[in-house]
């Protein structure tokens, strides 16, 4: 009884220094919600409209050969042009995307190919959910970065931090728009520093493996800081 007795107490031992570690891990884990709270309402939701000329075709298909005078003639011309072509339509086409306001008086920053080629930017803020149409001010195709101006006063704002204190292995959190669903938070840690993409010059771009979808392009990455997602 006395040995059963003994084996228990270094088998319960065991498994005590086993847990430890586990609790002082689960005890270092990041706290996000101050980020959110802080930051999350300076991140916008981007839509833009563009219009765009779209001949529609009907592949295969030609205007019968009808004697002259046949009223058919008037109706396949009217509804499939000379050989299958339709007159152009003007459709208006949607860019959806993030952002993030980095002035109290409406300065925002996000990617350039989320308003590239825009004939009007819609900036929405959130939780108040007001739009605002904004100016494109400037951008850079490289870098992927374009800076927009709406209207605004003593707006909420991303303070931008320095890449050079970012380390790799350092939990960061997502905030955007993916599919459109507005102020939608992910986390990971940041996987690489100094990236660039195989077809462009050098730029050092952060790698992360944070969940990212269409529609949290332009958001921020934040840390203790806020530091740009591109």
């Amino acid at each position: 009884m006395r040995q059963i007795r003994v084996l228990l107490a270094v088998f319960c031992a065991g498994v005590y220094g086993l847990a430890l570690p586990l609790i002082v891990a689960a005890r270092s884990l990041p706290e996000f919600t101050g980020l959110v709270e802080a930051y999350g309402p300076a991140v916008v939701n981007i839509s833009t409209k563009q219009a765009k000329s779209v001949e529609r075709r009907h592949p295969g298909f030609s205007v019968p050969d009808l004697p002259e005078g046949s009223p058919l003639n008037d109706f396949f011309r009217h509804f499939f042009g000379e050989e299958g072509e339709v007159p152009d339509d003007e459709i208006q086409a949607r860019s959806l995307g993030s952002g993030f306001v980095v002035s109290a008086d409406g300065y925002v920053l996000t990617n350039a190919h989320v308003v590239e080629g825009a004939d009007e930017i819609i900036v929405r803020t959130s939780p108040d959910r007001r739009e605002f149409v904004a100016t494109l001010v400037g951008s850079d195709k490289r870098s992927d970065i374009a800076l927009l101006k709406m209207e605004g006063k003593d707006l909420p704002l991303v303070k931008i931090g320095s890449a050079k204190d970012l380390k790799v292995g350092e939990w960061v959190l997502a905030i955007g728009s993916p599919f459109g669903f507005e102020h939608s938070a992910t986390a990971g840690i940041v996987s690489a520093l100094g990236r660039s993409l195989p077809s462009e010059n050098y730029v050092p771009f952060i790698q992360t493996d944070v969940a990212i979808n269409p529609g949290n392009s332009g958001g921020p990455l934040l840390t203790s800081m806020a530091r740009w997602w591109g």
